[in-house]
């Protein structure tokens, strides 16, 4: 027998295992429980347990939410057991295992769904099989891209009308049609398996993607209406999907606490962090990220170091903290010599994860480098901080546009070449182009523009997710809707 409330919604979340998937899906979960819904995430073991302290906090305040356990099928694809997330994989037959990891979930899921009967499914795009699962069960099925609109348009365009199909060469510049603004691109910046047009796991995964989009409620987007108006009307009405912007969902972590607990374990003391911010003059200081599933060479990495360096410009470094044997190596053989003891004070290297929303929002914050992930972006954005795009794959190179083109809030750095996995040889941008990048985004007048751009739409940012702000409306829309259907 039922005993749920009356019209009180329950919601299960389902995100993909990756730290970009799950860290704006807990966050949307937990911005829906705030609203009264009783939600629900599904998560495997060890991505269960990067979320738990938030979840746990939340149920203190009163909130009613929850996880739900599946087991991860690592034996099943041949992956390592302590592997359930994208973010720990090194290779591209790694990869592949972990997109087949994501088809053997749906019978866990049916079963939870059966057991629970839920009134509505959020899940993420890359499980296509949740719109059938939803639809068995009678229950709407919406779908949660880890992007925006602005890319979803992109994208679309890409895929339908095939604009670089007749340019020869990787270099020659195209333009996208049929979009609200003039966005150029060449085949080198664009996915492998869009630019040789060859079929393998992902294309086929894709496909199913886009079937699945088709037959669910709707789309639900980390995003907030004013950043990408044009974009989010085009996706609705041309591309005719129904849409609602709920974000900045970043914005739900108020305290320093939930700032610090957001994600993976942190990997230096939230109070050394703030101390050193503290000691700094306004922006001044450049914020260097690039995501929880980008790889550098030893080579880059050198690069960036002395970019950083020649720069002159004060700075937080987080680089990400791996082995790729089982043996032990100096796997900082890339840091110049004396390169920290020479930027005592001056440079600030955080060797893993790092508490990103809590050193954005620091007034000692000038500008934010970054390889474009749409979280990074928006949480840059959401704090007011203008951006140097560094764009690698996925999505980024759109993102990049959107960044300097469109919103003109920051610069590039000269990135040309998609790439999900580097040559270990190869310098895909030089120290010259790295420091000129620096001083053009924290120095001068074009910088105060551009921080002036970024300011504002961090303020229109943080009135969205206010009552009667445009995320705050859409989310409330919803939410009845999902009501009405479900009685």
């Amino acid at each position: 027998m039922d005993s749920k409330p009356h019209n009180k919604l329950h919601i299960y979340f389902l995100p993909m295992m990756s730290h970009g998937h799950i860290i704006p899906m807990v966050d949307m979960a937990r911005l829906f429980a705030r609203r009264g819904v009783k939600a629900t995430l599904i998560l495997t073991p060890l991505n269960a347990a990067h979320a738990s302290k938030t979840i746990d906090r939340d149920r203190e305040l009163g909130m009613e939410i929850a996880i739900r356990l599946i087991s991860f099928p690592s034996a099943e694809v041949g992956l390592p057991k302590d592997i359930e997330n994208h973010s720990s994989i090194t290779s591209p037959e790694m990869s592949q295992k972990m997109y087949k990891a994501t088809e053997l979930l749906q019978q866990p899921v049916e079963n939870l769904l059966e057991e629970d009967s839920p009134d509505c499914l959020v899940a993420d795009v890359f499980f296509p099989w949740a719109s059938d699962v939803a639809n068995k069960r009678g229950i709407p099925r919406l779908v949660f891209y880890g992007t925006s609109a602005y890319a979803l348009c992109v994208y679309h365009v890409l895929n339908q009308q095939k604009p670089y199909k007749n340019i020869e060469s990787d270099s020659e510049v195209f333009v996208l049609p049929n979009l609200p603004n003039k966005i150029k691109m060449t085949k080198r910046q664009l996915p492998d398996y869009l630019r040789d047009g060859t079929e393998n796991h992902l294309t086929k995964l894709i496909e199913k993607i886009t079937e699945s989009e088709v037959t669910s409620y709707g789309v639900v987007i980390n995003s907030f209406h004013e950043l990408e108006s044009a974009y989010s009307e085009l996706y609705s009405k041309v591309i005719g999907r129904k849409v609602w912007h709920v974000g900045p969902v970043s914005l739900c972590n108020r305290e320093i606490e939930d700032k610090v607990h957001r994600g993976s374990k942190i990997s230096i003391s939230e109070h050394e962090c703030l101390t050193w911010l503290d000691s700094k003059k306004p922006n001044s200081v450049l914020y260097v990220c690039f995501g929880s599933l980008s790889y550098f060479s030893n080579v880059q990495l050198l690069e960036i170091a002395m970019g950083l360096e020649n720069s002159g410009r004060e700075f937080i470094w987080v680089v990400r903290k791996e082995k790729k044997t089982n043996e032990e190596e100096d796997w900082e053989e890339w840091l110049p010599e004396g390169f920290e003891k020479r930027l005592e004070g001056k440079g600030f290297i955080i060797r893993g994860w790092a508490p990103q929303v809590l050193i954005l929002d620091h007034a000692a914050i000038g500008g934010f480098m970054t390889h474009c992930g749409w979280n990074s972006m928006l949480e840059g954005v959401t704090a007011g901080v203008p951006l140097i795009a560094w764009p690698l794959f996925a999505e980024q190179f759109y993102n990049e546009k959107l960044v300097t083109d469109i919103l003109r809030i920051g610069v590039g750095v000269g990135a040309q070449e998609w790439c999900r996995w580097p040559d270990e040889s190869k310098i895909y941008v030089q120290r010259k182009d790295i420091e000129k990048a620096v001083v053009q985004l924290m120095v001068g007048e074009e910088a105060e523009e551009h921080r002036s751009r970024a300011r504002a739409l961090g303020e229109m940012a943080k009135k969205a997710v206010q009552k009667g702000g445009s995320s705050y409306n859409y989310l409330s829309a919803l939410l009845e809707e999902l009501k009405l259907n479900n009685n």
